[in-house]
């Protein structure tokens, strides 16, 4: 009797009964390793924040000279306290130095504290700033991040997805008029994307803020800002001109480039040959011979484009007085403000492995050639 689809011969492999089971708990093993293996990499990358912003250590002894200067400071201006003998008045600043350093645990060791640090940071309890503030005035960081993460996601997305899908298009262009006067020109301008953004944002605050005076530069909006809801919009999109323009014009150039070159070499496979051999408009050829295939790269540079949105620019929103999550980093770090510092790179870390690992299964999706747990899928 003929065996079914599902039946095995005595002694033989299975050959289609456990194909779907086996690949789905291949592909489930895959998503479980790969999702421990990016969350040791948060940890990792983590801790070193945690033992870089606290100089592995030795901004403990600064902390407890601050603490000393500012207590002292406090006794000997109280009045009522200055009447004291010396000695009496040291062992009172100690007292309260001591208490001070037990209330903010500076007495323990710091690798303990250190991990203490990096679970609170795992678990997205940022605590309080040292010395930054929110507009409202509190010291919570995850207030503080809150506040400045709209101002740098307006700034960057208008810069960095206007970037993107203008070098996408401009290149597919390009290389369909390969050799041309634009091509040659692009070509030629390409290194002038070799200075970072800031450098490009200095000459535009110079040229049109400074000399001509035909846009403004420095904060979002004007001081005061307009009250009413389209002044303030006209007055927010005026201080989006220079930065927005610097960022594009610092990578426009070299990624127009990249992808014109990119699109060429996907452009003289043979599979396009014969398809321009059948008589297929170019639009088809572009459509489903070359984006096609070139659709992971392109969705792994857009995913990658969208965390540069939460990021910010450190110096370019410093330079333009942006208030960013960027102008937020350097002001922290030049006040060595830790939990602000870890704040930003947890919320950057955990973006960045998010998109990693969504791209994983993305690209088993778009692309048959991708294996997932060491089998092609078929």
């Amino acid at each position: 009797m003929a065996s079914g689809v599902l039946t095995e011969k005595a002694g033989a492999p299975p050959k289609f009964g456990l194909r779907v089971p086996e690949t789905l708990t291949r592909i489930t093993k895959y998503v479980v390793f790969r999702g421990v293996a990016l969350f040791f990499t948060v940890v990792i990358g983590v801790y070193l924040t945690v033992l870089i912003a606290n100089m592995g250590g030795y901004l403990d002894t600064i902390r407890i000279a601050q603490i000393r200067e500012q207590v002292g400071a406090a006794v000997l201006g109280d009045v009522t306290l200055q009447t004291l003998p010396p000695s009496e008045l040291r062992k009172y600043i100690d007292d309260i130095v001591i208490l001070e350093v037990q209330r903010l645990r500076l007495d323990q060791p710091f690798w303990i504290r250190s991990v203490d640090y990096l679970v609170d940071a795992l678990t997205l309890n940022l605590g309080r700033a040292e010395h930054l503030t929110s507009n409202s005035g509190s010291k919570t960081v995850r207030l503080i991040l809150l506040e400045r993460i709209p101002a740098t996601l307006l700034l960057s997305a208008c810069a960095n997805l206007t970037l993107f899908f203008t070098a996408i298009f401009s290149a597919l262009y390009l290389s369909r008029h390969y050799g041309s006067l634009l091509d040659r020109l692009v070509v030629s301008l390409a290194p002038t994307s070799a200075p970072p953004a800031w450098f490009y944002g200095i000459f535009l605050i110079l040229i049109f803020a400074s000399i001509l005076r035909v846009l403004p530069f420095g904060g979002m909006v004007d001081a005061p800002p307009p009250e009413d809801t389209l002044g303030y919009i006209g007055s927010l999109l005026r201080h989006m001109v220079l930065p927005v323009s610097a960022l594009i014009l610092g990578s426009i150039f070299i990624a127009i480039y990249q992808w014109r070159t990119f699109f060429l070499i996907y452009s003289s496979e043979d599979y396009v040959e014969m398809a321009k051999a059948k008589g297929l408009t170019a639009r088809t050829i572009e459509r489903r011979y070359i984006l096609r295939p070139t659709l992971p790269p392109i969705v792994t540079a857009f995913s990658f484009t969208l965390i540069y949105l939460w990021q910010g620019a450190i110096i370019l929103e410093t330079v333009f007085a942006w208030p960013g999550v960027g102008r937020l980093l350097f002001q922290a770090i030049s006040i060595f403000d830790v939990p602000v510092i870890v704040g930003n790179v947890v919320l950057i870390a955990y973006l960045l492995v998010t998109t990693v690992f969504l791209l994983d299964i993305i690209y088993a999706l778009l692309d048959p050639r991708v294996k997932v747990g060491g089998e092609r899928r078929v």
